[in-house]
This record gives structure tokens, sequence and C-alpha cells, in this order.
């Protein structure tokens, strides 16, 4: 128990970490993409749209556990707490207090990572229905 009671924050905040490492590399280069993206250059929509969605799913993915992720560390941190408390020794309620309020900060990191994720893989949504909405009026110009 004391080695998940020493490295829990470490575990978790690392994992949080490298999953909003990913989401701010990930968005980036999403971003960029589309922006330099020329709906002209593809002859099939299948194409456009292969290029368009590459990597959206890792960042809902991101979004979609990161909560998880956090509610896992809150998890634990009570149960540490918990067991804290069945040893004996000290039961004073602010020590209490404290174990359970610091458990409670995965949780919040891990909604700080997930909303953000979230919010940029639905403006990113958004930017791939609008270049695939171009690229018809684009071949309904080459046609007509």
């Amino acid at each position: 128990m004391d080695f998940l009671k020493h490295y829990l924050d470490f575990f978790v905040f690392g994992i949080l970490g490298l999953m909003s490492f990913l989401l701010v590399w990930l968005v980036v280069e999403r971003y960029l993409t589309l922006a330099r993206l020329r709906v002209e250059d593809f002859a099939l929509e299948e194409s456009l749209n292969v290029a368009m969605t590459r990597n959206l799913t890792t960042i809902s993915s991101i979004g979609a556990n990161a909560p998880y992720v956090g509610l896992l560390g809150t998890v634990l941190g009570i149960l540490i707490t918990f067991y804290d408390l069945s040893q004996g020794g000290n039961i004073d309620p602010k020590t209490i207090m404290l174990g359970l309020a610091l458990a409670l900060k995965a949780t919040a990191a891990g909604l700080v990572v997930a909303i953000p994720a979230i919010l940029f893989f639905n403006a990113l949504v958004r930017r791939t229905e609008v270049l695939n909405a171009r690229w018809k009026e684009h071949r309904a110009g080459l046609q007509g």
C-alpha cells in the first residue's frame, strides 16, 4: 500500500500529462493540416474524408477517457485514505478530510484534460464538415 500511496499522483498525473501532450500535438497538427488542405486535389470523397479525419479518433478518445483516469486516481486516493484510517493511529478529522480532498484533485485534473479535448474535437469535426461541403461544391461545379 505504501508504493501506491507514494506513486499514485505520479502515475495519474503522468498519464494525464501524456494525454494532454498528445492532445495539444494532435490538435495543432490537425488545425495546420486542415488549413493547408486543398479540396480540389481530391478526386474521391473517401480519400478526402480519410485525410481530414486522421487522428480525430485519438482526440475523441482522450476526451472520453481522461475523466476515467482522474476518477481512478480519486478512487485509489480514497482507498488509501480509508486504509490509513483502518490502521488506527491518528484519526484526526482534518487528516481524513485532507486525504479525501487530495484524492479529488485527480478527478479535477481529468476534467481539465477532457473538456478542451471534446471542444477541440467538435471544432475539428465541424471543420471537416465544411471542407467536405466545399469539395461537393467543387465537384458539382466541374460536372455542371
